[in-house]
């Protein structure tokens, strides 16, 4: 569970999700401080593993990445700060928006194409990005305890 999360299969792939762990990332640790930001993101890593095992379980291909608990800190940040402006690449366009449309397009992305895309066909880890998002929607707020919002 924990080593896929710092494995990827290409320099893309670590960079796209660097992109946004720098993007989304920041505020939240910010907030919660480096020990509690760094438990926050491992928990919502072996979420996002699990759902990914649970709705793709007769699956022999490996996971890697680190986009699901991305996901779980894009589900943190859109609770937390949800009005921030963030700039987005949306349809071609780089604009600035509210994070709450930026990362709600994102996540109806997932659930669309996660829906399409057949079981055991690899690629992208749709469940683990949807697992890891619920996660960090669940447990941001217990993380948070105690810090100004």
């Amino acid at each position: 569970f924990l080593s896929s999360m710092f494995m990827h299969g290409s320099i893309a792939h670590i960079f796209g999700n660097m992109l946004f762990l720098w993007v989304f990332g920041d505020n939240l640790e910010n907030l919660l401080g480096h020990v509690r930001f760094a438990a926050f993101y491992i928990v919502c890593g072996i979420a996002a593993a699990l759902a990914q095992i649970v709705m793709d379980t007769d699956s022999i291909i490996p996971m890697l990445g680190a986009s699901g608990a991305i996901s779980g800190v894009l589900g943190g940040y859109v609770l937390l700060f949800p009005k921030r402006e963030v700039r987005a690449l949306i349809f071609s366009f780089l604009t600035t928006v509210p994070a709450f449309v930026a990362i709600g397009i994102w996540i109806g992305y997932q659930l669309i194409v996660g829906y399409l895309t057949p079981a055991g066909t690899g690629g992208v880890a749709y469940a683990a990005h949807i697992g890891g998002f619920i996660a960090g929607v669940a447990l941001i707020k217990i993380f948070a305890l105690g810090r100004k919002v």
